[in-house]
């Protein structure tokens, strides 16, 4: 997983965050999540794979969800997350 869109892949790298701000996901280069919620950071951790705009996710207790990118919004079994934008 890197960065950029390869091969009609996804961009998810990068920090995605609900609308109150409570829940933060980062989907990382190296297939790793960190996901926050409130102030407790690393609240779940994982792996996660991206075929398409589609991804699933394997926390490290071994529990499985999955996602869809669509227009720009990460849509994550019952969230919404917008990318965050990257400050200067």
């Amino acid at each position: 997983m890197t960065g950029n869109a390869e091969k009609g892949r996804a961009d998810v790298v990068g920090t995605w965050v609900t609308a109150d701000g409570h829940i933060r996901q980062e989907p990382q280069a190296d297939g790793r999540y960190d996901e926050a919620r409130g102030t407790r950071r690393s609240a779940f951790t994982g792996r996660c794979t991206v075929t398409g705009s589609h991804i699933d996710y394997v926390d490290d207790t071994g529990f499985t969800a999955t996602g869809d990118i669509r227009d720009g919004v990460l849509f994550h079994e019952h969230l919404v997350l917008h990318r965050e934008e990257k400050r200067a």
